[in-house]
């Protein structure tokens, strides 16, 4: 059922398989996770779309991302509960990259194309510490609200958050670095 969460086992290198809990059914034969800390620890975009096959379709940096890109997937008329072999027969070339077009508008991208150097799992949570971590070195260098607010789009965990756990966190940051 739509909006349930489900286990879902993920075909990672080929043929090596991979089972996640909590996935979101989120559409006919297409399920909404979070990465596992575990899988593609480089990759920041902890947010994938994968078909019931098993097999990922797009990554998102954040989760409502992800939805959003389910939605262009749902409007591409393709029978997502179809085998994996049955669809790539029935979409050809022109579809493949009309679908990844389309899928960029939402920031959903090829899977693994989001690489970034060392662990970055974290990507989109964070602590309490982390709050006050991030707060002590932005209040240290100076940063007022925006120059803080632009920081935090391209570091991790904060680029990772959907926009209300965003902007709570740079709340709570700005108010603790004392940034106007």
């Amino acid at each position: 059922m739509i909006g349930e969460t489900t286990e879902y086992t993920m075909i990672v290198h080929g043929q090596q398989k991979h089972t996640v809990t909590g996935a979101i059914t989120a559409a006919p034969g297409l399920v909404v996770f979070r990465m596992p800390n575990d899988q593609s620890i480089n990759c920041a975009a902890r947010w994938r779309i994968g078909h019931h096959g098993g097999l990922a379709i797009a990554e998102a940096m954040r989760r409502e991302d992800a939805f959003k890109g389910i939605e262009i997937l749902v409007q591409s008329g393709i029978d997502w509960t179809q085998d994996t072999d049955t669809i790539q027969a029935a979409i050809c070339a022109d579809t493949v990259g009309d679908l990844t077009s389309k899928l960029s508008w939402t920031w959903c991208e090829q899977p693994g194309s989001s690489y970034m150097p060392g662990d970055v799992t974290r990507n989109g949570t964070y602590t309490d510490a982390d709050i006050e971590a991030a707060a002590a070195e932005y209040k240290a260098d100076g940063f007022n609200a925006m120059e803080i607010l632009h920081a935090m789009t391209h570091t991790v965990p904060w680029m990772g958050l959907d926009t209300n756990d965003f902007n709570e966190a740079h709340n709570r940051i700005a108010d603790l670095a004392d940034a106007a």
